[in-house]
């Protein structure tokens, strides 16, 4: 087996999950989520377990509430609406999200017209474009890239979802820049850390794979841009799955060389779960192939670094990332 490293966890994701595990100790069940604080199944199923409820949106929650905002981030109006129903929010918003949503008010404020590169329905994206709606487009691959209209091609600036492909999303920056020589670039990479870390580690590992299996929930953007770039990268084939038990027999038939690893918003758990199931299927020569290292921490969410006494918790600045 060849073992990615880094991969799991990112720093926004472990911020997220422990401010919602943080709120249910501090205030009680039920806190409520609007969506999914990070996209996995099992993380969502274990805070469902300890009292966190998920919702769609804020309209659900009773008055008064507390509720969390995830990783993702929201749209001003969503923050407004929740400040309407009198609810207690905690916002959970990955600070590099914040950063995009920044740069958003930043260039609508100067009139740029922002073309937003990133899958149309994301949370995301939804939240990103909501700061600044009448001077965001959305790109969402780079053959909409040849058909998007902007009404002056001198003010154009692209920004981009954190969590995709980056060989992708320079591709879509390429093709508008053949259309738009005066397209402005953010002023720095919108693709996370994380993100391309663990895209630059599956690269690295799937030339020499039979087969690659990426631990990660379908809705996980970054999960399923692993899979693809795998492929891309001359892995022979390449499987998302949740748990270890969705692996079939068929996969492993004649192969010699499994690649593994995780989305940023997998518990390092769920990896180990699968190393052991492959272990017992013949694959127990494991070689870790580090590409970086990861040691960035995010403290928690203002409304969290307190304790009851007006102290700062140790624990708001500590961290779980696994490399």
């Amino acid at each position: 087996m060849l073992l990615a490293a880094p991969r799991g966890y990112c720093a926004g994701v472990d911020r997220a999950v422990i401010a919602v595990e943080k709120a249910l100790e501090r205030y009680g069940a039920p806190v409520y989520v609007r969506k999914q604080i990070v996209h996995n199944i099992h993380v969502v199923t274990e805070l469902e377990a300890a009292g966190a409820i998920f919702v769609e949106e804020v309209d659900e929650v009773p008055q008064g509430a507390h509720v969390v905002f995830s990783a993702h981030g929201v749209s001003p109006a969503v923050v407004a609406e929740a400040a309407d129903r009198g609810l207690q929010a905690i916002d959970a918003t990955c600070p590099l999200v914040t950063k995009v949503h920044r740069e958003a008010v930043r260039f609508a404020r100067d009139d740029f017209e922002i073309l937003l590169i990133g899958h149309e329905g994301h949370e995301e994206v939804e939240g990103t474009a909501g700061e600044a709606p009448d001077h965001v487009t959305i790109v969402n691959n780079p053959d909409e890239a040849d058909t998007v209209v902007v009404k002056d091609p001198t003010k154009v600036v692209w920004l981009s979802q954190t969590t995709l492909s980056v060989d992708e999303t320079m591709e879509t920056v390429r093709r508008l820049r053949e259309r738009f020589p005066l397209l402005q670039d953010p002023p720095s990479d919108d693709i996370c850390y994380a993100t391309q870390n663990r895209q630059v580690a599956i690269k690295k590992i799937a030339p020499d794979a039979d087969l690659v299996i990426v631990v990660g929930s379908a809705n996980s953007s970054n999960s399923v841009r692993l899979v693809e770039v795998a492929l891309e990268y001359g892995a022979r084939a390449a499987y998302r799955v949740d748990y270890a038990h969705e692996v079939k027999q068929e996969w492993l038939d004649g192969v010699r060389t499994v690649g593994v690893t995780s989305g940023a918003s997998v518990p390092e758990v769920l990896v180990q779960e699968l190393l052991e199931d492959l272990a017992g299927a013949g694959f127990g020569d494991v070689e870790q192939v580090k590409t970086a290292e990861e040691d960035l921490q995010f403290s928690l969410p203002k409304e969290l670094r307190k304790d009851a006494n007006g102290q700062t918790d140790a624990r708001a600045l500590g961290g779980r990332l696994t490399s």
